[in-house]
């Protein structure tokens, strides 16, 4: 990093109010998330944003090269402690900051070293929102541990390796955005058991939508996040996988995984359908993620040999379609559904054992009682 920008950097950040701080962190860490939780209500953008922040700071630990499996392990679980306000922030922030190497982005370099500042902002929220906060901490900063000391060059054993990795990275968040937005609405926490199970299946789908798109960004670090079994049952090699190699039977195996995750992001539909059709900011706070996911999907399923993130990059135009198709139906049900199965047309068929929860969750919220 070069010691003016920083300088200058850490001066505009340090004189930030909190929410301000936090907006600007996320802008420079999680573009998504910088546009969509600003749609969130007042009372839930600030708990959210520092949500993420959080989720951010684990991943930082993750990613960084220039640490090894054991120092991960110690930062996260560190991490951890402090965040459930067993340890003091300064003390990981100063031993942390001086080991992140330059290919950790700049405003990460700053989100480590503003750690008690994201810190003092957690602590400062409700009770059950915090506590929201820090179990997901540690069931992701515990979980991704896991992963640290294998061999993924050539991908995940199974599926069922495949869903654990996303429910320590994405799952959760999923379980932790439903906690939040029960505490805001005691219209949401009365289908809180409902919500819970499909919030871990909307974080999923977003990120196998990830997963798909990041192939070969991951793959050029010596890591893949597919499962092994898909693509065996298909008679392709995760071993052999490199760009441009066209190979029809790779094609088959990611297509079904396309199903997977199309059918994963239809249970994030009835997730969002659950949320009160006035709360329109929490709508399409899930609406534009779940949006911007499904026109990814398409960009991949029509571009199978893609060997750049770029290629299936969505627009900025399509950014503003999500937007605009989302503020015309967040009120409607019906125009909602009918707008998500266009937008899937083409796609791989969503898988019926995953979309099995949501016909089971449907089932009982139709069947409960109505006032």
């Amino acid at each position: 990093m070069n010691g003016n920008r920083s300088q200058n950097t850490t001066t505009e950040l340090d004189s930030l109010p909190d929410d301000a701080l936090q907006a600007r962190l996320l802008e420079g860490v999680s573009r998504t998330f910088a546009l969509t939780i600003p749609q969130l209500p007042e009372g839930l953008a600030k708990p959210v944003s520092n949500a993420y922040l959080l989720c951010r700071i684990v991943d930082t630990i993750e990613d960084e090269v220039s640490l090894n499996s054991t120092q991960k392990r110690a930062f996260c679980s560190q991490f951890i402690d402090v965040v459930a306000g067993k340890e003091a922030p300064v003390k990981l922030s100063r031993a942390l900051s001086p080991l992140l190497s330059d290919q950790t982005i700049p405003l990460e370099h700053e989100l480590i070293r503003l750690i008690p500042r994201v810190i003092a902002i957690t602590h400062g929220l409700e009770g059950p929102q915090r506590e929201a906060l820090s179990l997901c901490v540690a069931i992701m900063g515990e979980g991704m541990a896991e992963f640290q000391d294998r061999d993924l060059r050539h991908g995940v054993a199974d599926m069922r390796e495949m869903d654990r990795y996303c429910y320590y990275v994405a799952g959760v968040v999923g379980e932790m955005l439903t906690r939040l937005f029960c505490h805001h609405s005691p219209e949401i926490a009365a289908r809180r058991d409902l919500m819970m199970k499909l919030g871990v299946s909307f974080g999923q789908g977003l990120q196998m939508t990830n997963i798909l798109k990041d192939l070969w960004d991951d793959h050029s670090r010596g890591v893949c996040w597919l499962p092994r079994d898909i693509f065996t049952a298909k008679g392709f090699d995760l071993a052999d996988l490199q760009p441009g190699h066209g190979d029809p039977k790779f094609a088959e195996g990611f297509r079904q995984l396309l199903g997977i995750a199309h059918a994963h992001l239809r249970n994030a539909l009835e997730y969002t359908l659950l949320i009160p059709s006035h709360e329109t900011g929490i709508r399409e706070f899930c609406l534009w993620a779940l949006g911007m996911a499904m026109l990814t999907l398409r960009k991949i399923n029509a571009n199978l040999y893609f060997s750049d993130s770029k290629q299936v990059k969505i627009t900025r135009r399509s950014v503003k379609a999500v937007i605009g198709g989302s503020r015309l139906t967040r009120r409607s049900n019906i125009l909602l559904k009918s707008l998500f199965y266009l937008v899937g047309t083409g796609l791989p068929a969503p898988d019926r054992q995953v979309l099995a929860l949501a016909a089971t969750v449907t089932t009982a919220e139709q069947s409960k009682p109505k006032f």
